[in-house]
């Protein structure tokens, strides 16, 4: 290490940690190894072909404004394009209620530098999205978990918590939700405990970010409002993104929000990257104006669903008694819960070395619990590794399960 680097740095990056997925990611490049760990869209979702022919007519058409600096907001087009979709969908937005993101970890971290003091509040569902924890720690936030129960967020928990935090003069900046397919969580909350985190961030003056990257990715059940959508008074901010329904690669994701938060947005965000890639942008302003992302959601969804039920039916067939896993009705992943006695940290390091990785639950928990849970991508690998992967799962944990049996 560089003599004295670590005095020069602020007390943020010192703070800073690696994401745990992301050097997960970096261990398991062995081409044996069956990797569930992230979440990854299926290649086979990504329309290699229209995206060529596309940027072809981009550059001949537009070359030397898609090659240009953009607008911070984003692309006049794109802008246009999507929220045309959401009116489809039943949600009403303005131009100054939308802004354009170089994905939504870039949103996520932009909200975290405009809202986040040192040693304010965030509040977040135990287990939640690592990228949103890791953006908010990044500002020296200070994060309070709400357990949930099938519909989410326990409520009773929530307002307790708020109350409390109030109480003692804490700060707390917003409630982060991901209130569809949750991640890690896979859980959907449903109209009535939507309304009911609205109430709570009303009565105590709070923002709420929801996080939407997989609603579109619906296999099954009814699509709930969204929050945004239930909102009265201009706290909910929604993030979108392109990277679940069209590319990661692209980088391009949205976020809805009131006119005055879109605009201090659009502040820090000239700060970072000035604008995102603008050939990007109009190159998938292209694609929705054809009507090609519809279509090829259609087959996207159907593939996901075709995996997601076969994981599930060899979590049936192979799984040892006690371990317990959701099924999401869209999304990415399966959460699963092993026996309390059973340490997922122990169990990662047993299946890499039996070829088959996941995420540790462990990494979603804010509070340093969640010890005995794990995440498992559906939407990345194929039948046969789907297949082969859970068997070599279900083997190290019944070879855990037994040890504990005999000793």
């Amino acid at each position: 290490m560089l003599p004295g680097i670590n005095d020069k740095f602020s007390e943020s990056a010192r703070t800073m940690k690696r994401s745990a997925i992301r050097e997960i990611l970096k261990l398991i490049q062995k081409p044996e190894m069956i990797s569930f760990a992230g979440g990854l869209p299926s290649p086979l979702s990504f329309p290699v072909e229209e995206v060529k022919e596309i940027t072809t007519h981009i550059l001949e058409t537009q070359g030397a404004e898609a090659l240009q600096y953009g607008t911070t907001e984003g692309d006049p087009l794109l802008r246009e394009m999507i929220l045309k979709r959401h009116a489809g969908q039943g949600l009403n937005a303005k131009p100054e209620n939308l802004a354009i993101s170089t994905g939504s970890q870039q949103a996520l971290d932009i909200l975290g530098k405009i809202f986040i003091d040192p040693g304010d509040y965030v509040i977040c569902g135990l287990p939640s999205y690592l990228g949103g924890i890791t953006a908010f720690n990044a500002y020296r936030a200070k994060m309070k978990g709400i357990p949930f129960d099938d519909k989410g967020m326990r409520i009773d928990l929530l307002e307790e918590a708020v109350q409390r935090l109030t109480d003692l003069g804490k700060k707390i900046k917003f409630i982060y939700i991901i209130p569809d397919f949750q991640n890690p969580a896979g859980i959907t909350m449903p109209e009535e405990r939507r309304l009911e985190i609205l109430e709570i961030a009303e009565r105590y003056d709070l923002l709420v970010i929801e996080d939407s990257p997989y609603r579109d990715i619906r296999f099954e059940g009814t699509p709930q409002k969204m929050v945004y959508q239930l909102d009265k008074s201009g706290r909910v901010i929604t993030l979108c993104t392109f990277s679940k329904i069209f590319a990661p690669g692209f980088r391009v994701a949205w976020l809805l929000g009131h006119s005055d938060i879109i605009d201090k947005f659009i502040m820090a965000k000239q700060s970072a990257d000035i604008c995102s890639p603008v050939i990007l942008q109009k190159i998938i302003a292209e694609y929705m104006q054809r009507g090609l992302l519809e279509k090829n959601m259609g087959k996207t969804i159907a593939l996901y669903r075709r995996r997601r039920d076969l994981m599930l039916e060899c979590f049936e067939k192979h799984m040892p008694a006690g371990v317990s896993w959701t099924r999401p009705e869209g999304g990415l992943f399966l959460f699963i819960t092993l026996p309390e006695t059973i340490n997922a940290d122990e169990a990662f390091a047993r299946a890499v070395k039996n070829n088959v990785a996941f995420v540790k639950g462990s990494v979603f928990y804010c509070n340093d619990t969640g010890k005995n849970t794990m995440r498992i991508n559906f939407s990345y690998s194929d039948d046969e590794l789907i297949e082969e992967g859970i068997k070599r799962l279900a083997a190290v944990i019944n070879g855990m399960i037994a040890e504990q049996d005999n000793s």
